[in-house]
């Protein structure tokens, strides 16, 4: 499922009174489409004349962008309440997971079955859903090295850039040959685009199935044209 506000805010409600005695403020809560994490417990922090520490302008932010579990969004929102409380309250921590989070989180995963972790980082799999998976039109160099290797890059669609890179790119000693595409496939959305002289290299087989169905591009002097019969 994907959260809501109404659904954040119903749970926040309902954990609040179960597992933390009601001793959290409403907070704000916002939706996330952002590619690098879950939840996230944000606030503003400063130290005040007398060396104290303040906290201000909680936010509760849940990413709306990956479809969950609906167990998987519970134990987010959860474990982001066990940082708002313990920076709400002020409590002294040897890390931002250290012993009163593990303490706090250990306490709630056994009285209440839940199963709350202390990495709360996208996995591997999460991450792959939280791709940008809009098609839009990129050319890619595949960058083949005498050494075997093979490297993709992210050209922008300007004529002059992208046979600057790959006269200068194809002319190093290391390189065997660059074959130049253009295609819409949104596997390509997660490299970086630029006319740096770099590569990011990657699995010859994902390439070749990623690259299936594009059109092939020709670099004749500055100009760059489809491949006929292509």
């Amino acid at each position: 499922m994907k959260p809501t506000i109404p659904y954040i805010e119903q749970k926040f409600e309902e954990f609040n009174r179960k597992m933390f005695g009601g001793k959290l403020p409403k907070i704000p809560v916002l939706l996330s489409n952002a590619r690098t994490f879950i939840g996230m417990c944000t606030f503003r922090k400063r130290r005040t004349l007398f060396g104290n520490v303040e906290y201000s302008d909680f936010k509760l932010r849940i990413n709306s962008r990956i479809d969950l579990p609906e167990c998987e969004i519970e134990d987010t929102i959860i474990h982001e309440m066990i940082h708002y409380f313990i920076a709400y309250h002020r409590l002294k921590d040897t890390s931002a997971h250290g012993q009163v989070f593990r303490c706090m989180m250990n306490d709630i995963n056994k009285r209440y079955n839940r199963n709350i972790t202390i990495s709360h980082k996208s996995t591997k799999e999460q991450k792959e859903l939280l791709m940008d998976t809009r098609r839009k039109w990129h050319v890619i160099a595949i960058v083949h090295f005498h050494d075997g290797r093979t490297g993709i890059k992210v050209l922008p669609r300007i004529k002059e850039r992208i046979a600057n890179y790959y006269r200068n790119v194809g002319s190093s000693r290391e390189i065997e040959s660059i074959d130049l595409y253009v295609s819409d496939n949104p596997f390509f959305n997660r490299y970086p685009c630029s006319s740096a002289f770099n590569v990011i290299f990657a699995d010859r087989q994902t390439i070749e199935q990623n690259i299936s169905d594009a059109k092939r591009l020709v670099c004749k002097g500055t100009d760059i044209c489809l491949l006929e019969n292509n």
